[in-house]
């Protein structure tokens, strides 16, 4: 890609605090953006080939949104932690193996996307994030959803198409859990917790395509008082 056109970009991100370059093979992070850390907002270099993140992301403190889906990223630089104002990361379709515990202090993020990587743990310290409402993992290589999961806020928690096979129990105290999706995984009857059905704020549980029938989840104990919920949130949206 020719300077004039980077450097045209610029100028409007300049002006609107948006900067917008997708599916241009850049191989790596823009250094030019430097000159606007004190403006941008927006940031999505989607479709690309970047395979590392510098450490001066941290340096971007007005940033709400940066998405990076399709590109070659296998880790995050701690410097994202400084990044207090980020409300939506998403990370899908790269290479990422696992997150810094940084991560844990962007206090003002809501939707944490990382479908399509490399994770094969379940990601700790998340528990902080108080403002969460959406963290996306499916279709990467989880195992085991840990008693840890209970600390986080999130309402919706997408787990399809992992290699799940063990729920912990605890996952029925998230707080603020309404929507859990757990399709095509690997998944026996006998591993979904009871008190997901009995004990939680799950109103709509997802379980396609796993190592039992769908309809035989009625025989759990707990199945009337979860579709109790089920059916009170279908109606308000109606």
């Amino acid at each position: 890609m020719g300077n004039s056109a980077l450097r045209s970009h610029l100028e409007t991100s300049q002006k609107t605090g948006v900067f917008q370059l997708t599916a241009k093979g850049l191989q790596e992070f823009p250094e030019e953006l430097q000159r606007l850390t004190a403006n941008l907002r927006t940031v999505d270099l989607s479709g690309n080939k970047i395979e590392v993140l510098p450490a001066s992301i941290g340096n971007f403190l007005q940033l709400r949104s940066l998405t990076l889906n399709s590109n070659r990223l296998t880790a995050l630089p701690s410097e994202m932690g400084k990044l207090k104002k980020l409300e939506t990361l998403c990370l899908n379709g790269n290479r990422i193996e696992r997150l810094p515990p940084t991560l844990g202090q962007l206090k003002a993020l809501r939707t944490l996307n990382l479908a399509g990587n490399q994770i094969s743990e379940f990601p700790l310290g998340l528990g902080t994030l108080r403002q969460l409402d959406m963290l996306d993992l499916s279709r990467n290589h989880i195992h085991i959803v840990p008693p840890e999961v209970s600390d986080l806020q999130a309402i919706e928690i997408n787990l399809n198409q992992n290699q799940i096979s063990v729920v912990s129990p605890e996952i029925s105290r998230c707080p603020r859990l309404k929507v859990l999706r757990l399709e095509e995984n690997c998944l026996e009857l006998s591993s979904i917790p009871q008190a997901i059905l009995s004990d939680s704020q799950v109103s709509l549980l997802s379980l396609e395509g796993n190592l039992f029938e769908v309809k035989n989840l009625r025989e759990i104990e707990g199945y009337e008082k979860y579709m109790e919920r089920f059916t009170a949130t279908k109606k308000k949206f109606a």
